[in-house]
């Protein structure tokens, strides 16, 4: 009966329980002792149940939230289209969502985008792999990943001739892989990792390495140029109440390629109004998870509109203005200087990345 009673678990108790309740009159006392064993005894103060139940009001709010913002999510792509830019590996995924029709999903970046990126990445992973063994010069179990990549970066040589690229960017291409090679060799057969070495290949390679970026963006840039020439032209007047988003995680919040090109279509009045930069924690996103994000931050402006009477207020940090205040006064308490960047009003139309100028490099071209 013990293995069958542990067995039963949960079951077992509440059996257990109405075995109790429909105890005979003379069994009541042990019935109702067996029933305190089971049950327990509340302990909770009036404090603990207070705050539990103050905090489930947020925890409720978001409920509530998630299903108002997916009603407003079909009441804004009733009235207004919608762009969405994503990124991706392969150069992007553009998609246009017009009221009451279906998605419209742009052709692809041509594949001469991706071979350039393959090219140029297989120069950074092949670093990537003898890096971390210049400090240990007796460790050799970087030899058989070499090996293997070299094998792989062989079979990319010889298929370039037939590869869709243009024959005058070829050349180049062609350079980086036999750079590439010529490191492997010479370090596999110095059976080392040498630093003087892989700094004579980064020189030599990285000039090469230029061309092959600057004609990936050509080819992106182009391509995504024509396919929002053409929407905003099919949408005509319809353009003017357009929304549009694209995706951003912290390296590509600067000089982000798709929302540049985005901007180039819209008045700068736009910018944080109609057109959004949404940062992720990831390089890749839904459409839906891009949509549900977008429509929730022009849904938070009538709440911030009606509540505050300012309609972009909700889309910073609504404690971020006091929060402020109580850093600057922590800061003199503290006796150390104030360092945060100057208030901007809301609905700034200003760029969402950095646009301070200063010195030093900016752009790839700008180094040596």
């Amino acid at each position: 009966m013990k293995s069958f009673g542990k067995a039963l678990g949960g079951a077992g108790a509440a059996i257990a329980v109405a075995v109790a309740l429909g105890a005979a009159p003379a069994d009541a006392d042990m019935a109702s002792s067996r029933l305190g064993e089971i049950v327990g005894v509340e302990t909770s103060s009036p404090a603990e149940v207070g705050v539990a139940n103050i905090l489930a009001l947020n925890t409720t709010m978001f409920e509530l939230y998630t299903n108002a913002a997916r009603l407003f999510q079909n009441t804004i792509r009733a009235e207004h289209p919608i762009v969405l830019g994503l990124f991706t590996g392969a150069g992007g995924r553009f998609l246009l969502y017009r009221p009451g029709m279906a998605p419209l999903e742009a052709p692809p970046v041509p594949i001469t985008y991706q071979l350039l990126k393959s090219v140029g990445h297989s120069t950074m992973a092949l670093t990537e792999v003898v890096l971390p063994y210049l400090d240990s010069p007796d460790d050799r179990t970087w030899r058989g990943p070499l090996l293997a990549y070299r094998s792989r970066m062989q079979s990319a040589l010889d298929g370039l001739d037939a590869a869709p690229m243009r024959e005058d960017w070829k050349p180049v291409s062609r350079a980086i892989l036999q750079n590439n090679i010529a490191f492997m060799d010479a370090t596999l057969a110095a059976n080392a990792i040498s630093a003087d070495l892989l700094q004579d290949f980064a020189k030599k390679q990285g000039p090469l390495l230029k061309k092959n970026v600057a004609w990936a963006a050509q080819t992106q840039v182009e391509h995504w140029m024509d396919v929002l020439a053409g929407w905003k032209a099919m949408l005509g007047d319809a353009w003017n109440k357009t929304y549009a988003a694209s995706n951003t995680i912290y390296v590509t919040r600067q000089n982000n390629v798709l929302f540049a090109v985005l901007a180039q279509f819209f008045p700068p009045e736009a910018i944080n109004d109609r057109l959004l930069l949404i940062e992720t924690i990831s390089f890749t996103t839904t459409p839906d998870d891009m949509m549900e994000s977008m429509t929730r931050i022009i849904a938070d402006r009538s709440v911030g509109a009606a509540f505050f009477g300012d309609y972009h207020l909700m889309d910073y940090e609504l404690m971020g203005g006091d929060a402020r205040q109580v850093v600057i006064d922590e800061d003199k308490k503290r006796d150390i200087p104030v360092n945060l960047p100057p208030m901007a009003p809301f609905g700034s139309h200003q760029w969402p990345a950095l646009i301070t100028p200063g010195p030093g490099p900016k752009t790839l071209s700008d180094l040596p």
